[in-house]
């Protein structure tokens, strides 16, 4: 999504320093040091409230299911672009689009990004049409992991045993994730690799995150307005003419844009194992979104798999944790 989820998030983090503060300093610290304090305190309210946005966004797009995946999709566009124009008017940042756009292979790569970001928010808010908003929000626990694989994969980064044992373990979940859905779980792997490739091509553009999803978005924007303008000539206003419904499309731009906003603003004052903690607060309300306001049904393989996914990412954020402390500690 990025969506859902969310949907740019990773590749921001992927190209930032690990080197801001963090959230906790003493009381009596001296003035550079509670400023710094205060910079790691509102970086941990934006990234709550990033997340939190993140995982309420199913109620959203089930509010304008009638309209369709693609229509919600097209129209998420259109309303993210208008959101970005405005806030890169205000900051000035359009000269680093045009040298974007006047750099070919930067282009390239961004267009890449464009079709992924396009991908992975198609799927997801089809995902919370059709009633799948389960199988979605484990797409978005295993995306880390798939990060770290392709990483071993494209990257021929070496991992560690704890890594290691993770990963084995978030492959038995996705295996019984299968069995108890009674086939592949299309929509989590989908949801997952579309993210991590996106965060892939993302992070080779070196831009900004307004202007990286602007300049994104921008190329999505042409293919989004045709089929709007196709919808019109081929059924008529629909959807467009029912006021609420057209409030809630419109809203599906901001609700898309303002979360990667604060997430950019966190990633830049805290360290990003500690961004890494905040990544599974999004999956876990939609986790909970979907058993007790969606009524979708858990069994008990499906159980059983969400539990060793929570088991998998307990190792993998452990192993985080520890390398962070040997780091600091030398």
């Amino acid at each position: 999504m990025a969506s859902a989820i969310p949907s740019g998030m990773r590749s921001f983090s992927m190209s930032l320093p690990e080197s801001a503060p963090e959230a906790i300093a003493p009381a009596e610290a001296s003035p550079p040091s509670q400023a710094a304090a205060n910079d790691g305190r509102n970086g941990v309210l934006a990234a709550l409230a990033a997340y939190t946005l993140w995982g309420f966004l199913p109620l959203l797009f089930r509010e304008v299911e009638a309209a369709g995946s693609v229509l919600i999709v097209a129209e998420r566009t259109v309303w993210s672009l208008v959101l970005l124009a405005g806030i890169l008017a205000f900051s000035g940042g359009f000269g680093e689009v045009r040298a974007l756009f006047a750099d070919r292979k930067r282009a390239l790569g961004t267009l890449l990004s464009a079709v992924l970001l396009a991908g992975n928010w198609l799927l997801y808010v089809w995902a919370v049409e059709t009633g799948q908003v389960l199988e979605a929000s484990f797409g978005y626990f295993i995306n880390p992991l798939v990060n770290v694989l392709m990483g071993m994969i494209l990257l021929g980064e070496r991992q560690n045993r704890l890594q290691t044992i993770s990963i084995l373990i978030a492959a038995v979940a996705i295996g019984i994730q299968a069995i108890g859905l009674g086939n592949i779980p299309f929509i989590a792997l989908g949801l997952a690799l579309s993210f991590g490739f996106y965060g892939y091509f993302r992070k080779t553009a070196h831009l900004g995150p307004a202007t990286g999803l602007f300049a994104e978005t921008a190329m999505l924007v042409p293919v989004a307005l045709g089929f709007i303008i196709y919808t019109f000539i081929a059924t008529g206003p629909g959807v467009h003419a029912d006021p609420y419904l057209m409030t809630m499309l419109v809203l599906t731009g901001p609700a898309t844009a303002i979360p990667l906003l604060l997430f950019a603003f966190a990633v830049r004052r805290l360290r990003l194992t500690t961004i890494g903690m905040f990544q599974y607060i999004a999956p876990s309300i939609q986790f909970l979104v979907a058993i007790f306001l969606f009524g979708e049904h858990l069994n008990a393989l499906r159980l059983l798999s969400f539990a060793l996914i929570w088991v998998s990412l307990m190792v993998f954020s452990y192993d985080s944790f520890r390398r962070r402390a040997r780091v600091a500690a030398a």
